[in-house]
């Protein structure tokens, strides 16, 4: 007998996009799976229902969708959408899957609740960043989409053009763009702010990124900080104040001659660093643009303010939040070909497997058999399981 996959409407607030769009249906359904929808799930990223029946999605209504699957996917489980997540509680049941973004180590409250449901509850987030798991790193995808959409919303916001013209009325000079954080979304705005022909540097407390910053053909920006901030995994680790401090003094002059700034440093389940003070801000040309990707984290810029645009002093400081959703459609054919990357290799002769010796599943598995299961979860629930 087929797995069943369950497709709901996403429920947050402002979020488009869906966790599978109808041509990852189809790849479900040759590799042997069955999937049911929920009715207009894929409306808001431009996929009709009409696209999922064509490949042979049964559409039918929330609740039979929670019903009849024994897998759930959603781009927000309840710990990322907590106000209207909490109505899918009572449809979860003991064995079920769960698959999306959960916010689990900050959401520890929202992971208890879905383990008393007795449903097992898997974070993309969580996926490490190992060579197998590469194809299902939800983060790097949606972060690439970020980086983006952060020099599209710079551009847009900024009053004088991106690139160098040659003009009857004489030469326009290019921006000057500089990047903090060269992850995938630092990498992603570098390509998209040079297309767009600015001047594009970049800085990044791991100088291992130096030849990737270079090779697409931004300045690498040198400070002498003495340490590396290089964690494991290829992210960023968490420093002491005084580092960060030093870091905003170097900074301080180099931000002075940016038209534009895009900050995207952030550290897994914790608060995004302030890399650009109120002072620093203030020293930036007037009509300069923030971009802080990190808004959501907290921001980088300690002006930021989460889904607002603000300006001080003459500089506008941009603070986007849900930047994959900015382009839902792509956004959820990416999220949608990791989810399945994912889900496939669990599920073997029409049953579902979870190896918890697998280090991709011992990861992201946050809920399993009525209790958190996760070991950095449970550190900050500070407990060694919970009913």
């Amino acid at each position: 007998m087929a797995v069943m996959v369950g497709l709901p409407r996403e429920t947050f607030p402002g979020e488009r996009r869906v966790a599978l769009t109808p041509r990852a249906c189809e790849t479900l359904k040759k590799a042997g799976f069955e999937v049911v929808a929920e009715h207009s799930a894929g409306i808001a990223a431009g996929f009709t229902d009409e696209d999922y029946v064509k490949r042979g999605v049964t559409l039918t209504s929330r609740s039979e969708v929670f019903q009849k699957a024994q897998v759930i996917t959603q781009a927000r489980t309840l710990g990322a959408n907590p106000v209207h997540g909490q109505d899918d509680l009572a449809l979860l049941r003991p064995g079920q899957l769960l698959i999306g973004f959960g916010e689990p180590l900050t959401a520890t409250a929202e992971c208890v609740k879905v383990a008393a449901t007795g449903a097992t509850l898997f974070a993309l987030e969580l996926v490490p960043r190992i060579t197998r798991a590469q194809s299902m790193d939800v983060l790097s995808s949606m972060a690439s989409i970020a980086g983006y959409e952060a020099v599209l919303l710079a551009a847009l916001n900024l009053p004088k053009l991106f690139p160098m013209m040659m003009t009857a009325a004489g030469t326009i000079a290019a921006a000057r763009v500089l990047i903090l954080g060269a992850g995938v979304a630092g990498l992603q705005a570098i390509a998209t702010a040079k297309r767009l022909g600015a001047m594009v540097s970049a800085y990044d407390v791991r100088a291992a990124v130096k030849e990737q910053i270079e090779s697409l053909g931004a300045k690498f920006v040198v400070l002498d900080m003495g340490e590396s901030a290089e964690g494991t995994g290829g992210y960023a680790k968490a420093m002491d104040e005084a580092f960060y401090r030093k870091q905003r003094e170097l900074l301080g002059k180099v931000l002075s001659e940016q038209n534009v700034v895009i900050t995207t440093a952030a550290v897994p389940g914790r608060k995004a660093p302030v890399l650009v003070t109120t002072e620093m801000a203030e020293r930036m040309l007037p009509g300069s643009v923030i971009v802080d990707i990190a808004a959501e984290r907290g921001g980088n810029c300690e002006l930021t303010r989460a889904g607002e645009t603000i300006v001080h002093n003459g500089v506008t400081i941009l603070g986007p939040v849900n930047m994959a959703s900015m382009a839902p459609q792509d956004a959820s054919q990416m999220y949608a070909t990791n989810l399945i990357n994912f889900l496939k290799p669990m599920v073997k002769d029409g049953a579902i497997n979870i190896n918890r010796e697998d280090e991709i599943i011992r990861e992201t598995l946050v809920t399993y058999e009525g209790k958190v299961v996760q070991a950095r979860v449970l550190e900050l629930l500070g407990t060694g399981g919970t009913n």
